[in-house]
């Protein structure tokens, strides 16, 4: 399986065009962890990312999703009270936590496999101009079975409204 690092320089930010060609496959490498194409890309850019940062030292990663009334989720999620689905803000810290572990030098592809716990404490709509993603990486496996422990919150236009703990995302390796 192919270093990440051989493919791909760290940054501290990435673009959304950056994220885009994440989502075409080999950005860290052939085989190695890659983002969801659009519609299913939950954010626009990623303005912090670390190996040491965070409430934990281990890590942490901030991205941010811009809102317009027209995004693809307001028009099936609730007819006339629409919403952004919340299992979208929990699969955008998915997405977040299995870059970082490609980011961070690890080889495989990303998949999500659990989480402990969530609390949605208020809902993003129509009206809400800007989300962001915070995820803090509480723990990181290295060895057969990448994993990535990591706790997150989602914030409307600043304000809080959903909590995860305890996301887990492993990459796996393909078969020898």
């Amino acid at each position: 399986m192919p270093n990440p690092h051989d493919f791909h320089r760290l940054q501290p930010s990435y673009t959304r065009d950056e994220l885009l060609r994440s989502s075409e496959g080999g950005y860290f490498g052939p085989g190695n962890a890659q983002l969801p194409a659009p519609p299913m890309l939950m954010m626009d850019r990623i303005t912090e990312i670390s190996l040491d940062g965070g409430p934990f030292g281990k890590g942490h990663i901030v991205g941010e999703l811009d809102i317009v009334p027209d995004h693809w989720f307001f028009n099936c999620h609730y007819r006339g009270d629409a919403m952004m689905p919340g299992s979208l803000g929990l699969d955008a810290m998915w997405q977040m936590v299995g870059y970082w572990l490609g980011w961070s030098g690890s080889p495989g592809k990303g998949r999500a496999i659990g989480v402990g716990e969530v609390e949605v404490t208020g809902a993003i709509t129509q009206e809400t101009r800007s989300v962001r993603y915070e995820v803090a990486m509480r723990m990181v496996r290295r060895g057969k079975l990448v994993l990535g422990i990591a706790d997150g919150r989602v914030l409307a236009d600043g304000t809080c409204v959903f909590v995860a703990k305890d996301m887990r995302v492993g990459l796996t390796k393909a078969a020898d």
